[in-house]
């Protein structure tokens, strides 16, 4: 199948590449000359825009910034949509608004076109080892179209309901993940503050009743995981600033909805502290570094 992929950062230069090796013809672009580098390297072909990109494209895979990206894209001066062949498959993988997705899949509907949206979780190792999770809204013959394409990047595909369902599950998911992450390095940071070995802790905690995700695969303090990015000087990962772009997104939608979410918004609240102090751009977990004791 020819494929049309836009958006190569992170997730989506793997994403791209694993859907090469499964025998797709991939043609990429992104602003960064670099990632379609990256892509070409893995055997894709460089697209100069994203109109080049979709020309004959059967599907066309998206996985961008922010909402505004997104709509910009479609939407606007670009107007993209008016660019792809009636009858192609759209599949959104950006974390955005649920509105964002309903308006531009309504104008994609207006064109003969299907879209839908499909977040994903997993880390970048999950991009690169094929093992997504997708949350995917839009009509169920829609998914099964999709399938095919998910399945080669994902080993969970999920059907969340209609259009913007999919984002409304993945702000939900951040939102827990950037809670759970605070609270492991609250944990964390108290007992290496009472003189605790943070692996042996870690681990403790890990086969007890605290146990979840980030003490199994994503522990935030150096050393203990070796393969995730605190081993790294939080390089790489998912960023600081894409985890308050998240919860800004959930307590959006928690106002929109009159839904309480008081740990949510607590949670954006030390990010965006976070990233004031200049940890942006690191890996979402460093913000254990705000909660060692100093000295």
């Amino acid at each position: 199948m020819q494929i049309a992929f836009i958006g190569l950062g992170n997730m989506g230069a793997p994403m791209a590449i694993n859907l090469i090796k499964a025998g797709h013809s991939v043609k990429a672009f992104d602003l960064s000359q670099d990632a379609v580098a990256k892509v070409v390297a893995g055997g894709g072909q460089a697209a100069a825009s994203a109109q080049d990109a979709v020309q004959g494209a059967e599907a066309v895979i998206t996985m961008l910034p922010a909402s505004q990206h997104v709509e910009g894209l479609f939407l606007g001066d670009g107007k993209l949509l008016a660019s792809i062949a009636k009858g192609t498959l759209v599949i959104d993988s950006s974390t955005i608004a649920a509105a964002t997705s309903q308006k531009v899949a309504k104008a994609a509907e207006a064109a003969g076109i299907d879209f839908i949206d499909a977040p994903v979780s997993g880390g970048t190792g999950g991009a690169i080892a094929g093992t997504l999770t997708f949350m995917v809204g839009g009509r169920e013959a829609q998914l099964e179209r999709a399938r095919p394409l998910l399945e080669k990047m994902g080993a969970n595909i999920f059907h969340a309901g209609s259009v913007g369902a999919g984002q409304t599950a993945k702000i939900c998911n951040n939102m827990l993940l950037g809670i759970l992450m605070v609270g492991t390095s609250e944990a964390i940071a108290l007992g290496v503050a009472n003189g605790l070995d943070p692996k042996v802790l870690s681990e403790i905690m890990r086969r007890s009743s605290g146990g979840n995700w980030a003490l199994e695969k994503y522990n935030p303090f150096p050393g203990v995981h070796e393969n995730a990015p605190a081993s790294k000087g939080y390089a790489g990962g998912f960023g600081t600033d894409l985890m308050l772009k998240d919860l800004g997104l959930s307590q959006e939608n928690a106002i929109a909805t009159k839904a309480s979410t008081p740990l949510g918004g607590m949670a954006r609240a030390i990010y965006a502290a976070h990233s004031v102090g200049g940890h942006g751009g690191e890996d979402f977990s460093s913000v254990i570094k705000m909660l060692l004791k100093k000295g």
